[in-house]
């Protein structure tokens, strides 16, 4: 009996490591801890090829012990989200497709991004975003979300939907029941949703009602409070019978599974606790538990669900009915073939794929008010704020080489503009920017590409000391930003600032589109 429930209970839970190749912390946990799915992030990912290898290592563990297989899921959501992102097809950011406008390129290039991560292993998309970005100081959210209402965010995100699972793989919606309309980021503190029943369902729900008619394997819950559907303002969605339960199961009728955001945010751990939060969110009515990097706590909240079981605070028929919910999941084709999967993957970045993608990112260029091109007799002082701290939803750029930089300068010395550069960091630090603003005296012609300046009062009061009529503003992530220097001559964004996203800005800067 002890044995039977050590697996069920690890069926209910996915993990992340920190390797490149299978080491001792998840090999303890597969092997040991009977878990059922692991999470990749960017710190398991160096090429396509080892990412293949690593997702054939695990399956073949697990295979050691259990005839059920892993599901192997990632964050790859498109533009700045993107844990793979060397050597597969460049997919634009959520945002950018509604500014191209064709939701069926966006279905297109979803079941392209969707193929490449099943021929490379991964089983589970932790994608479609289906909240609503409807409150512009939302910090994590913004261009993941397909639009700013829910008309735009069902039509692009169902197409989004359609294109990953019609290349084999699950899929998960995120964040349930909607982390648009909240200013605070719950990686470091709790949300509230304050809306009534009737506003929620009309906006924030009608994607995710949306995905479950669409057939969609998973939903991914969101560590934010909703007054109108859980009295206790300390108790967030991923912790609420009353949401995960009475809402979505009751009123909503969702079958699939039940997938927790990571319970090594600030709003669970600082507050209930991982462990503690493991065995309430089970309670609630999850039937995944994701804790994404320290073994520690993935075994200790492993433990705990179990001494809850045994205790009898959590029904096995609980337990029995999250295990179906997952062994259902796990017949989708993506999870269930992984042995026939070729060892190294197909070439991917086929020609089309990037043709689509290429295609894509230049329409979704904004240019927002009056715009001039830079002069190409003229030197151009280039100020890049770039991030240097990775956090779950800002990578730092792979290498140091020029090219894997999220910098426009190579692209404008190749356009043939003598340019020169300074960059600083995303938390614009007083050091840092007052030797920007040093940098930028006396220039000609000055391009500033920010980050979510709207947020870091650094940033703004960067662009506030820059002469607008001698500024070209380039908004790296956030397209908001273009607010803040409205005399500027030339105002553009890319929904984001990885190569493939900045391709088109420098061509529009240089004339040259």
């Amino acid at each position: 009996m002890e044995q039977g429930l050590r697996e069920k209970v690890g069926q209910l839970f996915m993990v992340g490591f920190d390797a490149l190749q299978a080491d001792e912390h998840i090999k303890t946990l597969i092997r040991e801890k009977k878990v059922g799915g692991v999470i990749l992030f960017r710190r398991n990912v160096h090429t396509p090829a080892q990412v293949s290898a690593l997702c054939r290592e695990l399956q073949e563990i697990n295979a050691e012990v259990s005839d059920i297989p892993l599901l192997i899921s990632i964050d790859q959501e498109g533009g700045m989200v993107m844990r793979i992102e060397q050597g597969v097809t460049p997919i634009p950011a959520a945002m950018a497709f509604q500014a191209a406008g064709s939701v069926e390129d966006c279905e297109r290039m979803n079941q392209i991004s969707g193929d490449e991560m099943r021929q490379v292993g991964i089983n589970l998309l932790l994608a479609p975003v289906l909240d609503v970005n409807n409150n512009r100081n939302n910090p994590v959210i913004g261009v993941r979300a397909y639009g700013e209402d829910a008309a735009t965010v069902i039509a692009y995100g169902m197409a989004a939907m359609r294109g990953q699972r019609a290349s084999g793989m699950a899929v998960t919606a995120k964040h349930f029941p909607g982390h648009g309309d909240t200013a605070i980021d719950t990686h470091y503190a709790m949300a509230l949703v304050p809306h009534d029943k009737e506003r929620l369902r009309a906006v924030e729900l009608a994607p995710f009602r949306a995905a479950i008619a669409g057939g969609v394997d998973a939903i991914m819950t969101a560590h934010v409070v909703f007054p109108a559907f859980e009295a206790d303002t300390s108790v967030p969605a991923t912790l609420s019978k009353g949401v995960l339960t009475d809402l979505l199961r009751g009123e909503m009728q969702y079958q699939g599974v039940v997938i927790t955001d990571c319970l090594e945010m600030a709003a669970i751990a600082d507050g209930i606790g991982i462990a503690k939060g493991a065995i309430a969110t089970l309670q609630a009515g999850a039937d995944i538990v994701l804790i994404s990097h320290r073994e520690a706590q993935q075994t200790a909240a492993i433990d705990a669900v179990i001494a809850a079981v045994e205790r009898g605070d959590i029904a096995l028929s609980r337990i029995d009915a999250a295990c179906a919910r997952v062994a259902e999941l796990k017949r989708n084709r993506a999870v269930r073939d992984w042995r026939t999967r070729p060892v190294t993957p197909p070439a991917l970045m086929q020609p089309a794929a990037m043709a689509l993608s290429q295609l894509l990112q230049k329409a979704a260029l904004r240019v927002q008010g009056a715009y001039r091109a830079l002069d190409a007799s003229l030197p151009v002082t280039l100020l890049t704020v770039e991030v240097r701290s990775r956090s779950e939803i800002d990578e730092v750029a792979l290498g140091r080489n020029k090219e894997a930089r999220s910098s426009m300068l190579p692209a404008l010395l190749a356009a043939g503009l003598d340019v020169r550069e300074y960059a600083l960091s995303a938390e614009a630090l007083d050091e840092e920017v007052n030797e920007a603003i040093a940098f930028a005296q006396g220039a000609q012609q000055i391009v500033l590409q920010t980050y979510n300046a709207m947020f870091v009062e650094g940033q703004r009061r960067l662009v506030e000391a820059l002469p607008q009529d001698k500024l070209w503003l380039v908004a790296g992530r956030l397209p908001y930003d273009l607010d803040l220097a409205p005399h500027a001559q030339g105002r553009l964004a890319a929904f984001g600032c990885r190569p493939a996203a900045l391709v088109p800005v420098v061509e529009k800067l240089a004339g040259q589109a």
